[in-house]
């Protein structure tokens, strides 16, 4: 498989690849020739070689390959009413048809260098507010899920990864994607990093994801970034280096693991919960003008609330702040959502 230039963009495609619709000619012309040496053989009698005998397969076989590529030697030739109007009725069509094929595939591979200019053109021009995606690994992968699951549109996702065969399945997946390390600017720059809305950096290295993050925020001072990091101590370099909310991979395993060992029901209900679009889901709503100025009890009537939002600050449920709600409040609420087999 070839490799793409780094910081090359691999837009998704619709419909067959370059090289099944390449492989589906080349079966055409093939069966194209197949059937004119039929027709020659099935009529062999009607044909006469240089020497003036009955033609074989094998001549059949021939005479198809010359005539259909229009070459014509005339070492083969129709001598009969029958082999004459034989060849005018099935046999030029089929030289048409090869034509045809060949011009149209010689022209598909000329123009494909344009046509690709020409979308990535139109992508970027419909690029804005776009969410940017470093790393098409389990973490990549799995916060797309949740974006998705969500109602985010796979043509405002964009992956960065260094990896050509990650790069190749995101593109098959449906997401432009860029081949790079997503600490180069360049490779970011590629992905329109300066109009996008959310940079999710999801590398496999605690360095690349520093780095990332720092290009990331220098290129886009207002992008909200989420970074993944594989060991605590490293948590405060993403923060440091701009990343809005940094999560701690390793750990929140960890943490998994050791409710598992012992309460496995909890470990569900998390699980649950990540799982969006279907079981439990934590939406954001703003609290309605009718509850301002009341007690959150109030505002639970239809999903609990596990936490508020005021301003910059995350308030718990039973934070003694909570005993009147104020406009501009947003709630954290837990709402049902129908498992796949009930929808």
């Amino acid at each position: 498989m070839a490799v793409d230039a780094v910081g090359a963009i691999r837009l998704p495609r619709a419909g067959r690849s370059a090289f099944s619709s390449l492989g589906l000619r080349v079966l055409v012309a093939c069966g194209l020739l197949l059937f004119v040496a039929l027709v020659a053989y099935v009529g062999r009698h009607g044909y006469r070689d240089a020497a003036g005998d009955e033609v074989s397969f094998r001549d059949a076989v021939y005479y198809a390959t010359v005539s259909v590529t229009t070459t014509g030697y005339g070492d083969i030739i129709p001598v009969t009413d029958r082999a004459r109007l034989l060849t005018t009725v099935l046999v030029t069509p089929a030289r048409v048809l090869f034509l045809i094929l060949l011009v149209g595939t010689t022209l598909e591979v000329l123009a494909e260098s344009s046509r690709a200019v020409f979308r990535e053109k139109i992508w970027r021009k419909r690029l804005r507010d776009h969410i940017v995606v470093c790393g098409y690994g389990t973490k990549g992968r799995g916060a797309i899920d949740v974006m998705l699951g969500q109602g985010r549109d796979r043509s405002q996702i964009v992956i960065i990864d260094a990896n050509s065969d990650r790069v190749e399945e995101a593109s098959r997946d449906g997401f432009a994607a860029i081949h790079g390390n997503s600490s180069r600017a360049a490779v970011l720059e590629a992905a329109s990093i300066a109009s996008a809305a959310v940079v999710v950096i999801a590398t496999d290295r605690d360095d690349t994801s520093v780095l990332a993050t720092l290009t990331a925020r220098e290129h886009n001072k207002d992008a909200t970034i989420i970074a993944a990091v594989r060991e605590e101590e490293n948590r405060h370099l993403l923060s440091q280096s701009g990343a809005d909310s940094v999560i701690t991979s390793s750990e929140a395993a960890g943490r998994l693991l050791g409710f598992a060992a012992f309460s496995p029901r909890v470990v569900e209900v998390l699980e649950d919960l990540l799982s969006v679009g279907t079981g439990l889901d934590l939406v954001e709503r703003a609290v309605a003008p009718e509850h301002v100025g009341m007690p959150l009890a109030a505002a639970t009537a239809d999903a609990p609330v596990v936490a508020v939002v005021r301003g910059e600050e995350l308030l718990r449920f039973d934070d003694a702040r909570l005993e009147r709600l104020e406009d501009g409040d947003v709630l954290l609420c837990l709402c049902s959502n129908p498992a796949p087999h009930e929808s």
